[in-house]
């Protein structure tokens, strides 16, 4: 069986380097991406195009120069973008457009598939591959996971992905999702993986083993908190399974030592607050602004997150971080 290895160092991997990738950077990863045989490159603000905000973190350029600058330097590829209906809109889909995306990536919350429609909707009529992302996936059974990507197949959706936004799954729990999924639609099935819990390779080569035939990796694992799936290990991980891929591990794993190395701020790591974040089964984007929320409010990082968990804040509820902190702050004092 042959396996779409779909990098997304651009995109996931902005959250690594506080989304301050410059263009020349992006055209250097890109052009190395294609030339080692990668043909669906996710580029532009980590959280989606649209993201660059004080609240998300500004970028060194814009969603449209990243990707006239992939573009420009990864012919042979289809570059891609991530929409987040509520941050991105349909302005932010016409730049990216223009400026050359081929690729559409719509990603919502595992139980409102139908925030998706009219994104993807509008990426079929102008003709774009539309892929679909339901994030935090380990909220919700397999079943309840396989009624929503019928719908994003209902809408129009060419594939659909069990994501694993928290890195909170083990392999039985990946495997579940990606084989409920293939036995409720009839486009194909993929997979993103986080590494809070240290198991985003395993977890990617089970999706593969139950029927997942796009995978996603970053090189060097960059992404939000712990990272992700490390493209040059899948590469090497999926074809000594028995996978086959088309593309060239050598060159991946040079790009990753040669150039991607040199960007990065730290290597990726899983602190304590990354393991929490899978542990707690939270947005790994949480991550840097739970950080901050700590040390403001003199609140552990542990229990801001494991109080995230228990109330079940997804994605696009930032702003309870801060009132979670600020709550427990008080708490702690009042009790001395």
């Amino acid at each position: 069986m042959t396996l779409n290895l779909v990098d997304t160092s651009l995109r996931d991997g902005m959250s690594s380097v506080s989304h301050q990738f410059t263009t020349d950077q992006v055209a250097a990863i890109a052009g190395g991406l294609a030339r080692a045989g990668v043909r669906t490159i996710e580029v532009a603000h980590g959280v989606g195009i649209g993201g660059s905000s004080l609240q998300y973190g500004r970028a060194a350029a814009t969603d449209k120069e990243y990707v006239e600058a992939a573009v420009k330097a990864a012919p042979g590829a289809s570059i891609a973008a991530l929409y987040v209906p509520g941050i991105s809109t349909f302005a932010d889909l016409d730049d990216i457009e223009l400026a050359g995306a081929t690729t559409l990536r719509v990603a919502v919350h595992c139980t409102e598939a139908d925030c998706a429609e009219q994104a993807v909707r509008r990426a079929r009529q102008d003709g774009l591959t539309a892929m679909c992302f339901l994030m935090m996936s380990h909220k919700i059974e397999p079943a309840e996971l396989a009624q929503q990507a019928s719908k994003l197949e209902s809408y129009g959706a060419q594939v659909v992905y069990v994501v694993d936004s928290a890195g909170a799954m083990v392999p039985t729990q990946a495997a579940a999702r990606v084989a409920a999924l293939r036995g409720a639609v009839d486009i194909p099935v993929g997979f993103h993986a986080h590494n809070n819990l240290g198991l985003a390779i395993g977890n990617s080569l089970a999706a593969a083993e139950n029927g997942a035939t796009y995978i996603d990796g970053s090189l060097r694992g960059l992404g939000a908190s712990a990272g992700n799936a490390q493209t040059e290990v899948l590469a090497v991980a999926l074809t000594r399974s028995g996978f086959q891929l088309d593309v060239d591990a050598f060159a991946l794993a040079e790009l990753a030592e040669q150039v991607v190395a040199a960007c990065m701020k730290a290597p990726q790591i899983i602190d304590e607050a990354a393991l929490l974040i899978g542990y707690a089964g939270v947005y790994s984007t949480f991550f840097h602004p739970t950080k901050r929320a700590a040390a403001k409010f003199g609140t552990p990082v542990r229990d801001i997150l494991l109080e995230l968990g228990r109330r079940n804040i997804i994605g696009g509820q930032e702003d309870m971080i801060i009132d979670v902190a600020a709550e427990l702050a008080g708490q702690r004092e009042a009790s001395r």
